[in-house]
């Protein structure tokens, strides 16, 4: 496939945000080149929570019902110490059509936004490597290089940057990127495995010797998991041995059977200075990255396009460029607040002190007896507040 010579938009990046964008874009009829270094899409489950809020987004394309089939509905999330349960928090009185937390793969919210992307008539370019992006004011240049070294360039009038946390496009903007790294690393996997709790729950699993966790994931035989984990040193690949360890410390009585995909990685906490440079706006981990907790970081990546691309298409049809910064405007104090809000849950999650975490314990079963406050938690986490 091609790449012209000029576009209306480009978009670095074919992840979930990159992907959303290039819908909103397609359906509208504005032309776009999406661009993206891998040979081909998500092959692991990877981010696996799609909120209440996301749903309702995907719901706007038309896909949100293909989605859920292919998912699991998960109505509650509950916060346990060891066997004793401290918290429940149910999505189930939520005002949606989405009462719940679907559990679903990467890989296959990707598959469904691409074959969506492509009954709007658009497609990914791979694998291309953007190398550099200059804004001279009015437009842009994106230069690239094929997988054989070969470069290229191509104009637009304006780049997204859904990129990832390592985004090309937010350091050739000038745009910083706040914040820090959390000093544990993470064990992600995901097994077959006997669990003890129902497969209609999350559970956040805390220990002294760290959090851990535990969530369904869609299964004929009922046996499938994503195990999430905070470790001190974790193996670059977490195998059997290593999740049965750290499930027999933390929550005994749980059985592996197999690890079928697994990985360690370190979690940050940052967000961009800005969210636009000119002719340049960021979506995704590209404006902002923060902790698995709550599993919300896709999710807002997902908002965000579908609200920038909703911009762009109002823009490029007439309407005032100042119309753009509204996205900023709307957009960034959402992932402050995510940021903060996932900040608070894993620092509060990751207590090892005796003393503080029994004060913990006992905060958390006190306030959560409160239908106020489960429903306020309920809420932020669906992310029903970014509507």
């Amino acid at each position: 496939m091609t790449i012209p010579a000029t576009t209306s938009v480009a978009i670095v990046g074919a992840g979930p945000a990159g992907l959303t964008a290039a819908i909103a874009l397609a359906d509208a009829g504005i032309d776009f080149v999406l661009l993206d270094r891998q040979a081909e899409g998500a092959n692991t489950s990877r981010a696996a929570v799609v909120h209440a809020r996301t749903l309702e987004v995907l719901d706007g394309f038309g896909i949100a019902a293909e989605l859920r089939d292919l998912g699991i509905e998960v109505p509650r999330f509950v916060v346990q110490d060891g066997t004793t349960r401290l918290a429940t928090v149910d999505f189930g009185g939520l005002p949606t059509a989405f009462p719940y937390t679907l559990m679903v793969g990467q890989e296959t919210t990707e598959a469904v936004l691409l074959a969506r992307l492509r009954k709007a008539g658009g497609d990914v370019h791979r694998p291309y490597r953007v190398t550099a992006v200059h804004d001279d004011g009015t437009g842009v240049t994106v230069e690239y290089a094929d997988a054989a070294g070969t470069s290229g360039a191509l104009r637009a009038d304006y780049v997204i940057g859904a990129d990832g946390m390592h985004s090309v496009v937010r350091e050739q903007a000038g745009i910083g990127f706040t914040g820090a790294t959390y000093p544990e690393s993470f064990v992600l996997a995901d097994v077959r495995m006997t669990w003890l709790d129902p497969r209609d729950e999350v559970s956040l699993n805390l220990s002294p010797e760290g959090v851990t966790v535990v969530a369904p994931l869609p299964d004929e035989n009922g046996e499938r998991y994503r195990v999430v984990a905070t470790v001190a040193e974790a193996p670059e690949h977490p195998e059997l041995a290593d999740v049965q360890a750290i499930l027999d410390a933390r929550r005994p009585g749980a059985v592996v059977r197999e690890v079928l995909w697994g990985s360690r990685f370190r979690v940050h906490h940052r967000v961009a200075e800005h969210y636009r440079a000119g002719r340049i706006l960021l979506a995704g981990d590209a404006a902002h990255v923060h902790s698995p907790a709550g599993g919300q970081g896709m999710n807002t990546g997902i908002q965000d396009a579908a609200a920038l691309g909703a911009l762009l298409v109002r823009v490029l049809g007439g309407a005032p460029e100042a119309l753009l910064n509204d996205y900023e405007k709307s957009r960034r104090p959402v992932a402050l607040d995510v940021v903060a809000f996932t900040d608070r849950m894993t620092r509060v999650a990751t207590l090892r002190p005796r003393p503080a975490r029994l004060v913990r314990n006992a905060v958390l079963r006190t306030v959560t007896r409160l239908p106020a406050v489960r429903r306020a938690l309920a809420y932020r986490l669906s992310e029903l507040a970014n509507r």
